[in-house]
């Protein structure tokens, strides 16, 4: 039985993904710090999905989030860290509470949720994590300074862990998505998004089904050759 928790699935790319891991026979637990937004994504998807509210940088909301899932459904199997906070600010004036809630969310939310559920997949000898670094991570970018140095680490970390524990079952990958029509990035603003736009040798952002395509994958028995790996669909953002 495959039972997957998705964080920040309350809108976009989780939101896609907890549809889509339910297509393909999940249970879910849709996790999201808003919790009417969850709800909203659990109802839609039916009975295979639960929603539970929670901030993913706080150790107390974790251990709640990951006790949900059990309640429900049983030990989480499949992991995937998608919650995110995007702020835009030139680096001179970039706050030091700013960076701190950028590291928060992204690096210790990731720490914190695989630490939750690493265990119980390490003892049944499998499991599989996907991580939501961006292409940011690996290139940068314009105005989000503290964004694409939480996104570097997300991959940095993604490599570490896959190297402890792949030998014990547990497969751990990235995905880097490009700019997606999300609510994230339709926040920021006008002109970055037409620049960014203009970059991209596909010449589109692209659609939170196409990531979710990519996480389900990573996911799946079909990918059992990739380890540590960090995927990018990204409209030919980054080419590796």
């Amino acid at each position: 039985m495959n039972i997957a928790i998705v964080t920040g699935a309350g809108s976009g790319i989780g939101r896609a993904v907890a549809h889509r891991l339910n297509h393909d026979g999940y249970s879910v637990l849709v996790n999201d710090f808003r919790l009417e937004a969850a709800e909203k994504v659990a109802k839609e998807i039916g009975n295979k999905a639960k929603a539970f509210g929670g901030d993913v940088s706080k150790e107390k909301d974790v251990a709640a989030i990951v006790a949900a899932c059990k309640s429900a459904f049983g030990d989480c199997t499949h992991l995937v860290n998608n919650a995110g906070h995007v702020h835009q600010s030139k680096f001179v004036d970039l706050e030091p509470e700013d960076f701190d809630r950028m590291i928060a969310v992204h690096l210790r939310g990731n720490f914190l949720m695989i630490r939750a559920v690493l265990k119980p997949m390490l003892k049944a000898g499998k499991g599989a994590i996907v991580n939501i670094a961006s292409q940011l991570g690996q290139i940068g970018g314009m105005d989000l300074v503290h964004y694409s140095a939480a996104k570097a680490g997300i991959i940095g970390m993604t490599k570490s862990l896959a190297r402890e524990v792949s030998a014990q079952g547990v497969r751990v990958n990235a995905g880097a998505p490009g700019p997606i029509n999300t609510p994230l990035v339709m926040g920021l603003s006008d002109a970055w998004r037409k620049t960014k736009a203009a970059e991209l040798p596909l010449g589109r952002f692209g659609e939170p089904e196409e990531v979710a395509a990519t996480v389900a994958f990573l996911l799946s028995d079909q990918a059992s050759l990739f380890v540590g790996q960090t995927i990018g669909p990204n409209s030919g953002d980054v080419m590796l």
